[in-house]
């Protein structure tokens, strides 16, 4: 793995999270709950059919294995989650039904504060995901949506933060309007600063730079959703519209907009669309041979991070190694 999830993973475990993993019935998930293990990386609950998980081929001590539908644990957070859901229509009936559904019961467990984040989508869609999250945790204090980023690492770049970038929303939100774009940019500020450390410059990206073209519809979106984020976040160096290239080169930056405090140092780059941000991460990944990380969620009141179904066994690491971080600054900012 690149030297971006090695440090994720020291940092993880310098403080060592608990992460529930609902799909202990998929090899990748036994893989990676083995290596996380294996360095002492986080505790680990997986979820699933107890007997098979402990019955594998992979070295799971230390873990602890919960099958929902026998857990000790089920009435009790069937009956926390008809008092979140029954408002919605939700019966105590249905609630009991749900632990049975693995999703259910790990947003459960993070609810009520048995773990600290959960890691799945291996072999659950993003729906399916994103569903059960925002039943159960529901979006942070503050926070308008929950979106999806991705973190760039780009070989021998000489722009954004040392060829590291963060792209966003490449994953979720498909037409976000002004205000939605403008929160989009605000939590990508926030998590740069988790995962990387350093400032967060945050370019609004356009095919405009400065009303460089005659105004349209999706010109203008970007340009209220900068003042919209400005507004938001006004200790944050936010900024737009700008065109791709005005964004992170220095000398473009310097030509299109020499006032701008972002133009040719961004290193968030904030898509207008999901088209946009999801075909601009696979261009960089595929042609620039990037290393791609996500998608990661933020948004939610406690991390929950979906997986691609394509997703390998190191990408769980990964993606467990962030969830790690993020929960650590969930507790910092608490």
């Amino acid at each position: 793995m690149g030297s971006f999830i090695d440090t994720i993973l020291a940092k993880a475990a310098s403080d060592k999270q608990t992460i529930v993993l609902p799909e202990g019935d998929d090899e990748r998930t036994l893989k990676a709950a083995e290596a996380i293990l294996a360095d002492d990386i986080a505790d680990l609950v997986i979820l699933g059919d107890a007997d098979a998980i402990t019955a594998s081929s992979y070295n799971l001590e230390g873990a602890t294995v919960i099958d929902p539908r026998t857990a000790a644990e089920r009435e009790e957070f069937a009956h926390a989650l008809f008092e979140l859901r029954k408002a919605k229509g939700m019966s105590e009936e249905q609630a009991l039904d749900l632990m049975d559904n693995v999703l259910y019961f790990g947003n459960m467990m993070v609810k009520l504060g048995r773990a600290d984040g959960m890691v799945c989508g291996a072999c659950h869609s993003t729906s399916d995901v994103l569903r059960a999250s925002l039943q159960i945790l529901k979006t942070a204090p503050g926070v308008r949506l929950v979106s999806a980023f991705f973190i760039m690492i780009v070989p021998d770049c000489e722009y954004g933060d040392d060829g590291v970038f963060l792209f966003a929303d490449s994953g979720l939100e498909i037409q976000p309007d002004s205000e939605r774009l403008a929160n989009i940019a605000v939590s990508s500020a926030g998590s740069w600063k988790t995962l990387i450390g350093t400032e967060p410059v945050v370019a609004m990206l356009s095919h405009s730079t400065y009303g460089s073209a005659s105004a349209n519809a999706d010109r203008d979106k970007v340009i209220e959703a900068t003042e919209i984020a400005q507004e938001l976040a006004p200790g944050i160096r936010i900024d737009g519209e700008l065109q791709l290239d005005a964004a992170i080169v220095p000398s473009v930056g310097a030509s299109k907009a020499p006032e701008s405090p972002v133009a040719g140092k961004a290193n968030v780059l904030i898509f207008p669309d999901l088209d946009a941000g999801n075909i601009g991460y696979k261009l960089v990944q595929r042609l620039a041979k990037a290393e791609a990380y996500g998608p990661i969620t933020q948004g939610l009141a406690a991390p929950v991070n979906d997986l691609s179904r394509g997703c390998s066994a190191e990408d769980i690491v990964g993606v467990i190694g962030i969830t790690c971080v993020q929960s650590q600054a969930k507790k910092a900012q608490s």
